[in-house]
């Protein structure tokens, strides 16, 4: 699976080096987390590495993002409009059913290959349009395959509640749809604010599964803490359970024997965390012993 850099300074190692390429992310989080500021770091990235870039807006106009990208540093942006590297698409107070089944297939026509970077924010009114979870499915799961075939894509959504759990109805649908989703959580206090960032999933990719912290810094935006995660490069786990394996080659299939060897060499000393080797070694040779 090839990477991308997110573009967000801290979380590539805790993705297993980037955002998988062609791939859907979603981040969720409440008024203020950073979602959008999220959202134009990716797109940014993806123009300084020569990609182009797509920011789709079901929300705010396209001014009030480009104002926010500049106050936060990223004056830039005007250039890559005037060079038309970056496009911005405007659904904001559209009847969202027919943007995405009429309108969107035509512009993914002419962008389709084109590898860019698409951020799609929020995707909220959409779930907000119809009160039909069938139809609020359809129309998210349609919308972020047509938007694959021009590219990687990351949207944001809003989380309401306030209970930071990701149990609110609006969250479930794009969760199950996306394959990565990253959860901001962000809790004021008094005298200030409480930040984390947590990967809940990411398809295909090794990834940290702790909570954590994160600044929103003029001129860097997003900036994450790696904290207590390890990225793991050590093998020496999986080479000694090969080993095992090798000792009782006769005994298990040969295509089951190519398959395990090459689970094996993709896994990391961290994969196993408090797993004993030793008794998932004994598991499988139990699996095929008597055949």
């Amino acid at each position: 699976m090839k990477k991308i850099k997110s573009g967000i300074y801290g979380l590539n190692e805790l993705l297993d080096g980037g955002i998988n390429e062609n791939s859907t992310t979603v981040v969720i989080g409440s008024s203020g987390a950073g979602k959008t500021t999220f959202a134009t770091q990716f797109i940014r990235r993806g123009l300084e590495g020569g990609q182009e870039g797509i920011f789709v807006s079901l929300d705010e106009n396209k001014e009030q993002i480009i104002r926010e990208a500049v106050e936060m540093g990223w004056s830039e942006i005007l250039e890559y409009l005037d060079k038309e590297l970056l496009v911005f698409i405007d659904a904001s107070g559209r009847e969202f059913s027919t943007f995405i089944k009429k309108e969107l297939p035509a512009f993914v026509s002419d962008w389709g290959g084109s590898r860019a970077r698409i951020a799609i924010d929020p995707l909220t009114p959409v779930m907000w349009s119809t009160k039909d979870p069938y139809e609020q499915r359809d129309l998210i799961s349609f919308m972020l395959k047509e938007m694959r075939k021009v590219g990687t894509v990351l949207s944001t959504l809003e989380e309401h509640g306030g209970t930071g759990d990701l149990s609110g109805t609006e969250t479930i649908i794009p969760m199950y749809l996306a394959d990565c989703v990253i959860h901001l959580r962000y809790i004021p206090l008094e005298g200030g604010v409480s930040r984390t960032m947590k990967i809940v999933k990411c398809r295909s990719s090794r990834h940290s599964e702790l909570s954590h912290p994160y600044y929103i810094m003029k001129g860097l935006g997003l900036v994450v803490e790696k904290g207590d995660f390890e990225k793991g490069t050590t093998d020496k786990i999986p080479q000694e359970m090969k080993k095992k394996l090798l000792e009782k080659k006769s005994d298990i299939p040969p295509q089951v024997f190519s398959r395990l060897e090459k689970a094996l060499d993709e896994l990391k000393d961290v994969d196993f965390k408090d797993m004993k080797a030793s008794n998932l070694i004994e598991s499988i040779l139990n699996e095929y012993s008597g055949e």
